[in-house]
């Protein structure tokens, strides 16, 4: 099959060899019957280091982009992921979600491993996030004992929104089976479902060393993404306040500088200084205009007597 191939012989060597992941409380896994591995998500790699350290086979569930997309690329991730044993699940789906954990049971009460990610997605910052009730609903109505996994530096290896990292040894920590028989027959009670939910996440706290939040981690990348592009808008906003500020002083500056005098000024100034002076009859320059000589009173005294 598929999956073992993968595992034995094309992939799983390969990583053995450059990763050598380590593991730690392999004893709480037991060699047979039904379990649900409740597994911290660092990365997108977290999928492919866990199988390594184990004997038996672990079914996941995985987003419904990896059997969806269209393509010669899409149909060959689907086969890979369907091969492998992968159960997609639509996380923005009710109906969606709740026929991946029917997927769950069936596995379960083949035997089987079943792992599942509290978190429903990976952590953006490496700490660990409040957990969804759906593995909580999943141990009450399969009856399955809960073993919390905790995963580490596997961020490191393959951080989140990146393809490739730096070289590190992830590590594998099992933690003790928890058992949630004592609430058989309360899958509908949601405070019970939260309760259990938030005992596995605490256990999973204790084994990663992770500091936990309550929140979603969801509903974190959502309002980082709003705050991101928020500032965005209000650097591009800032930028163009600034820009127009320059261009007004830079014009303002220009304006007061002096003019440097062109040739057709030189002209100009020129015409200016010939008009400004009048030639007389004979040639001679006027700079101004001649005014009448008075008579003096002595002459026009003479003339009347």
């Amino acid at each position: 099959m598929l999956y073992w191939l993968l595992k034995r012989v094309l992939v799983g060597p390969a990583l053995r060899t450059v990763f050598r992941p380590t593991v730690e409380g392999l004893e709480h896994v037991p060699d047979s019957g039904p379990a649900i591995l409740a597994i911290n998500h660092l990365s997108y790699s977290d999928w492919l280091f866990l199988p390594l350290v184990l004997d038996r086979r672990v079914t996941f569930v995985a987003k419904s982009e990896y059997f969806t997309t269209p393509g010669v690329r899409g149909r060959m991730q689907k086969s890979f992921f369907s091969g492998t044993g992968q159960v997609p699940i639509d996380r923005t789906s009710g109906s969606a979600a709740a026929g991946a954990l029917a997927t769950g049971k069936r596995i379960l009460a083949e035997g089987d491993l079943f792992g599942i990610f509290p978190e429903g997605t990976r952590s953006p910052d490496g700490r660990l996030y409040k957990g969804k009730t759906g593995v909580a609903r999943l141990a009450l109505e399969s009856g399955a004992p809960v073993i919390p996994v905790a995963l580490m530096d596997t961020d490191t290896v393959a951080p989140p929104g990146e393809k490739f990292g730096r070289y590190a040894q992830p590590h594998v920590r099992f933690g003790v089976p928890l058992d949630f028989s004592r609430f058989e027959g309360m899958s509908a009670d949601r405070f019970v479902l939260r309760s259990i939910t938030d005992e596995i996440m605490y256990e999973l706290m204790l084994l990663s060393g992770q500091e936990y939040v309550d929140e979603y981690a969801a509903s974190r990348k959502k309002s980082v993404a709003e705050k991101a592009r928020t500032i965005g808008e209000g650097a591009v906003h800032v930028a163009k306040e600034i820009q127009g500020s320059a261009t007004s002083v830079i014009e303002d500056a220009a304006s007061r500088l002096p003019r440097k005098s062109s040739d057709a000024d030189k002209g100009k100034n020129a015409d200016a200084a010939a008009s400004a002076e009048t030639p007389d009859s004979s040639g001679d320059v006027t700079t101004e205009t001649i005014q009448p000589v008075a008579e003096a009173p002595g002459e026009e005294a003479s003339e009347r007597s």
